[in-house]
């Protein structure tokens, strides 16, 4: 069966549920807290108390149950033992499965010699190539011809190009880490702020690209204002078809920040239909995302026959909750090799600073205490976003290439990681607060900020918006940064937990409101390509 995954990411090692720690290293939050010694000497007292009363045996004394009702009415899970049962056709057999590898090996040496060949093109043809591959989830198999590629591209003369081959030459140079100057968009610029265009690709190249700004460059800002009003206000309302639906979705989130294999299934029928196909990366894209499929597949198995652990002295909502903690934390310890073995302990770690931090947004909710400031309150929310812990987590199963440097670097909560988890923060608030407002609930930022400038929820809301904006600008900055210490492997593995952010709380909370991704779910896990 394995010989079907031989397809999958060169960095890509082992389960990608698995992602660990490594050696002991002080608390970062037991540091911030002792910075809030007073406030925290009141939470403690209480914590002791609450502890006591936890212990008591529930035959004898009756326990709180609020924490095992469901007050906010969360959907329940509608796929329950589904995968552990599911058998996908497209692989019924070791047979098919051989069959599936050895011609996607065929495939990708037919597109490897593609993109080698592709020297002798135009440069708008190089980047087409690129853009595509890269948009059809295939640019991970082909990283050393794709850089040695950019590489050449980078030093291009792009003075005389056309706006739509100027944007996708700094989007893709962008999105690989490569910090080009926004100075290639000047010329055309008036001094109004207006840009010299009005064809759809153009306007949409340069706002996705524009999306991948950092700080202080103001004809970015400039060109996602412009861009947006003409596609939204002139473009849209007369366009149909793909065109249509990929100004809507950028619209919605910009294509860097889009969940690459969600998006690389709508994009291997939209290439289908090109007059320019490869049908040699077609083939590919349809195969990979099979091959990919069956690993995701087989993840959803072991996660559907995970055991549940007792957990007597809590309430029965945690009690499943930590039996599969320590379930994974078991797995995980397991499956590492003895000299990896270390990363447990910067796991725990961080559950331990995560488990604190929920423990005092607890505190706050009981006392009805509100965060003076947006600042105030990410000083402990950025961590209740378990970001940080998933983010050390996907480091886990990256073999050899995470080294105990790179835990060090991911436990101090490195700018990166920071950015990651105020955005999922500030896209939480956004979409739940009307929701949380329901319950008794830890107050968010959007109160915060009302509190802290006394303004009407129109505006905390709009200011809350763009802070999350400053705050991709501040994530953007650290994945050009050419000082992080860890390899662009896992620096893309936080930008794709950054990406599924965006996705998850893309219009509404559908972290919390799963239903909503059913026909995600089928679409990424349930529906395959037909290959020939």
């Amino acid at each position: 069966m394995m010989t079907a995954f031989s397809l999958q990411p060169r960095q890509c090692y082992g389960s990608g549920l698995l992602a660990t720690a490594a050696s002991p290293r002080p608390s970062i939050f037991w540091r911030w807290r002792q910075q809030q010694q007073c406030t925290m000497l009141k939470y403690s007292q209480v914590e002791q108390q609450s502890a006591q009363t936890l212990h008591y045996d529930n035959r004898d004394e009756k326990v709180d149950d609020r924490l095992g009702k469901n007050p906010c009415n969360f959907h329940p899970s509608i796929w329950g033992d589904f995968f552990l049962h599911y058998s996908n056709p497209a692989a019924s057999s070791e047979q098919q499965q051989t069959w599936m590898a050895e011609r996607a090996d065929k495939l990708k040496e037919e597109v490897a010699k593609m993109i080698a060949s592709s020297v002798t093109c135009s440069l708008h043809q190089r980047l087409q190539l690129i853009h595509v591959l890269e948009r059809l989830c295939l640019d991970h198999l082909f990283e050393e011809e794709i850089n040695d590629a950019l590489i050449q591209i980078k030093t291009a003369d792009v003075s005389d190009c056309d706006l739509h081959t100027v944007a996708m030459w700094f989007y893709l140079l962008r999105k690989y880490g490569y910090r080009v100057i926004p100075d290639v968009f000047l010329r055309f610029k008036d001094e109004e702020g207006c840009f010299f265009t009005n064809n759809p690709m153009d306007l949409l190249s340069l706002y996705n690209a524009a999306h991948l700004r950092t700080h202080g460059e103001t004809i970015l800002d400039e060109a996602i204002l412009f861009t947006r009003r003409c596609l939204e206000t002139t473009l849209l309302p007369s366009l149909e078809g793909s065109l249509a639906r990929e100004i809507k979705c950028a619209l919605e989130i910009p294509l860097p920040r889009r969940v690459r294999i969600y998006e690389s299934k709508y994009y291997i029928s939209t290439y289908e239909k090109e007059a320019t196909v490869h049908e040699s990366v077609l083939q590919l894209a349809k195969l990979n995302s099979n091959i990919m499929q069956l690993h995701h597949q087989k993840e959803l198995r072991i996660v559907t026959r995970w055991d549940k652990k007792a957990a007597h002295d809590l309430p029965e909502c945690m009690k499943f909750a930590l039996g599969k903690i320590l379930d994974s934390y078991q797995t995980i310890e397991q499956e590492l090799a003895h000299e990896e073995k270390y990363r447990m302990s910067y796991l725990k770690a961080f559950t331990v600073d995560m488990v604190r931090a929920f423990n005092m947004e607890v505190k706050m909710r009981e006392e009805g205490y509100t965060p003076r400031s947006v600042e105030e309150h990410l000083q402990f929310s950025i961590w209740t976003s378990g970001c940080h812990v998933v983010s050390c987590t996907t480091f886990v199963g990256m073999d050899d290439i995470a080294t105990k440097d790179s835990f060090d670097w991911v436990s101090t909560m490195p700018k990166m990681v920071k950015a990651l988890c105020i955005i999922l923060r500030l896209l939480d608030d956004l979409q739940s607060y009307e929701r949380e407002q329901l319950t008794p609930h830890v107050a968010s930022t959007i109160q915060s900020y009302m509190t802290e400038h006394n303004v009407t929820i129109e505006v905390a809301r709009k200011k809350i918006e763009e802070l999350k904006e400053e705050s991709w600008k501040d994530f953007n900055g650290e994945w050009l940064n050419p000082d992080n210490a860890p390899p662009k492997q896992l620096l893309e593995r936080i930008f794709n937990l950054t990406r599924t952010m965006e996705f998850f709380y893309n219009l509404d909370d559908n972290f919390s409101n799963s239903q909503n991704l059913r026909d995600t779910i089928l679409s990424l896990f349930v529906e395959h390509f037909e290959v020939f």
